[in-house]
Formats: structure tokens, C-alpha cells, sequence
């Protein structure tokens, strides 16, 4: 069981949960994902907040709902999951992050290479 951030969404906490899992191989193509129900019930949230998560996935092509059977990691999730974190990286999270390098007078070089400025 996850413990849940106040600060932000439980549906998009588990979405991301869901895309690292895609990321990571540990939920490969064409493999069928945790029921609603049953993850509702494990991780003690509402049915309506998974499905909400599951279906940000859905949007976004990395999963599919077949009829009768439920939802599936899509062929292609994988690739398609890491080009869109990358972009979204880049987009939102690089620009602060680089700005606090700066702000902090820290090398990137150092940081890089793990060592201590």
C-alpha cells in the first residue's frame, strides 16, 4: 500500500505509479493492468479515483480498454511513455531546475559527475 502525498491528486499520484511501472518494464505491452476494484481495494482509495488515473493513461495512448477484458498496456507504451516524460521534463521541471543550479552558484559539471561543489 502507497503512502498517499496531501499535496497533490491520489489519482495523479497513481498515475504516475502506473507510468513508472510502464517505464520500468515492470508492466509490459500487452500485459493486462490491475482491475479498478482491485486496486481500489489495495490501496484503499475509491474505484472512481483509479479509473480517473487509469483513464489519464488511456488519453494519453499508453493503455487501451478492450471490451470485457480491461485495460492493457499498449503496444509502443513504453517508447511512447519516456518520449513524453522527456518533453514534459524539459518543459516543466528542467527550466527550475536549472534555475536553482544557478541561483545555489553550483557546477553543473560537478554535479554531474557526483561530486561535491
Amino acid at each position: 500500500m502507497n503512502e498517499w502525498n496531501d499535496n497533490e491528486p491520489i489519482y495523479w499520484q497513481l498515475r504516475r505509479i502506473v507510468l513508472g511501472q510502464i517505464l520500468s518494464g515492470a508492466l509490459p505491452e500487452g500485459e493486462a493492468v490491475p482491475s479498478v476494484r482491485v486496486v481500489a481495494g489495495q490501496e484503499r482509495i475509491n474505484p472512481l479515483t483509479v479509473s480517473k488515473a487509469y483513464q489519464t493513461l488511456v488519453d494519453d495512448g499508453l493503455l487501451e480498454k478492450r471490451r470485457g477484458l480491461g485495460l492493457f498496456v499498449t503496444a509502443g507504451a513504453q517508447e511512447a511513455a519516456l518520449k513524453q516524460e522527456r518533453e514534459r521534463f524539459l518543459k516543466e521541471e528542467w527550466p527550475a531546475t536549472r534555475t536553482l543550479i544557478e541561483t545555489l552558484g553550483l557546477d553543473l559539471n560537478q554535479l554531474l559527475e557526483g561530486e561535491d561543489p
